[in-house]
Formats: structure tokens, C-alpha cells, sequence
């Protein structure tokens, strides 16, 4: 929830001047409900996805305030966040929710990205796994394996996200190891092929030696997304490591 008009302008303009440099890599970017429009517009003749922070579950009906996954689409958005940490604390989203939200992407055409992490507290008693576990298993019992097909996973420790503190390459890789391995069990195949984003405070500093890792496929930008020039940067280590 950040910007005005003007400084979402000036952001977009400043990453679609440089952006055609790393076509041979996926951008995407996610801003607020109330800048989706005119971020389109401003994409409209680039490379550069647009998607959504957020959706209802439902696809339409009396829901004050909130905005369906068909209303995305018409829109042009390409992309839906599902899950983010930010939705689960501190807007209550439970696993069931979350869920459904992912099934309601799916059945708009949108590709869904759901975020799964575990908390400090959680990482610190042992049970990042069985945290992990419950996220996705919840999602694939409600949605079925098929619908993680036009889906992408990104693992936001949560723990490293403006905490001052960082998860290491090596803590990051095993965790997206755990998360493709358990997709095995469902789809072999799919679990190669799905793409798994990093979203723990990736930077221009610590973007090529995470996204070197194998199981490592992309990143969830969230504070350096806010300066275009930050951003570049990180699409930079991308387009060099591709």
C-alpha cells in the first residue's frame, strides 16, 4: 500500500525505459487495486505482466468492496497474489480462505501466486516443514494438483521480511527444495517445471547468490520493487544468471 499517482507513473515509467533489455526474462509487477488501470495503460506496448495483490472468492454478487478474479481479468491483469504473509496475520486469512481464493484464481484464467513462509517463532521451534506442508496441502486438497499447472509459489520466510534479518542462500534453497519435493508427490512432472519465487527481502545485493541456487527460479520484490532502479537491478542478476 504505497504511492500516489504520480510516484506509480514516475516508478512504471522509470522500470518500462530498461525493461526491454531483459526480455528474455518474466517481469511482472503488482500494485495496488486502485493503480491497476493505469499501470495496464502504461504497460500496454511492453513485455511487463500486471497483476493483482488480492481477490474475492467469489466471481461476483453483493460483496461491497471487494474485487472478483473475472474483474481482474477484464482488466488485463495477467497475475493475482493468494496467501501473502500480510493477508494471513494480519487480515486473518486461514488456510481454507486462502484455498479457495487459489481455486477462484484459477477458474478467472489469472495465474495464481501463492506465498507460503513460516514465522520466526515457527522456524525457531523446528516446524518450518510441517508449516510448509499445511499451506500447499491445504491447496491441493481444495484445487486439485491440476490448477498449480498455470500457478506459481513464492516462499516468503517470514521472519526475513523487514526484520533486519536474512535467510541465508543455503536456508532459502532448502526450503524450495522441501516445496518441490512435495509436489512430487502429487505430479511428478509439474514439480519440475512449476516456477518457485523467493520473496525474503531480495535485493541487488543478495539477488544473484539466491537466484543462483537450482530451486531458486525468481523473485517477490517487495521494498526494493518501490525504486525502479533497485529493481533493475535485481532483473538485472536474472537476465545474467539466465
Amino acid at each position: 500500500m504505497h504511492g500516489s499517482m504520480s510516484q506509480v507513473k514516475e516508478l512504471i515509467e522509470g522500470i518500462r525505459k530498461d525493461a526491454r533489455q531483459y526480455a528474455d526474462i518474466d517481469i511482472a509487477v503488482l500494485p495496488s487495486f486502485i493503480h491497476l488501470a493505469e499501470v495496464i495503460h502504461l504497460l500496454k506496448s511492453t513485455a511487463v505482466k500486471v497483476g493483482a495483490q488480492n481477490l474475492y472468492t467469489g466471481a461476483q454478487g453483493a460483496f461491497t468492496g471487494e474485487v472478483s478474479g473475472p474483474m481482474l481479468k477484464d482488466l488485463g491483469c495477467h497475475y493475482v497474489l493468494v496467501g501473502h504473509s500480510e493477508r494471513r496475520s494480519l487480515f486473518h486469512e486461514d488456510l481454507m480462505l486462502v484455498a479457495a481464493k487459489f481455486k477462484a484464481a484459477a477458474e478467472a484464467g489469472l495465474q495464481a501466486i501463492l506465498c507460503v513462509g513460516e514465522s520466526r517463532k515457527e522456524r525457531e521451534e523446528g516446524s518450518t516443514a510441517s508449516i510448509i506442508h499445511a499451506q500447499l496441502e491445504s491447496v491441493v486438497q481444495f484445487a486439485g494438483i491440476q490448477a498449480f499447472e498455470q500457478a506459481v509459489i513464492a516462499y516468503e520466510p517470514v521472519w526475513a521480511i523487514g526484520t533486519g534479518l536474512t535467510a541465508t542462500p543455503d536456508q532459502a534453497q532448502e526450503v524450495h527444495a522441501y516445496i518441490r519435493q512435495h509436489l512430487a508427490k502429487n505430479n511428478v512432472e509439474l514439480a519440475k517445471t512449476i516456477r518457485i519465487l523467493y520473496g525474503g527481502s531480495m535485493k541487488p545485493d543478495n539477488a544473484a547468490s539466491l537466484l543462483a541456487q537450482p530451486d531458486i527460479d525468481g523473485g517477490l520484490i517487495g521494498g526494493a520493487s518501490l525504486n525502479a532502479e533497485s529493481f533493475l537491478a535485481i532483473c538485472a542478476a536474472a537476465h545474467k544468471l539466465r
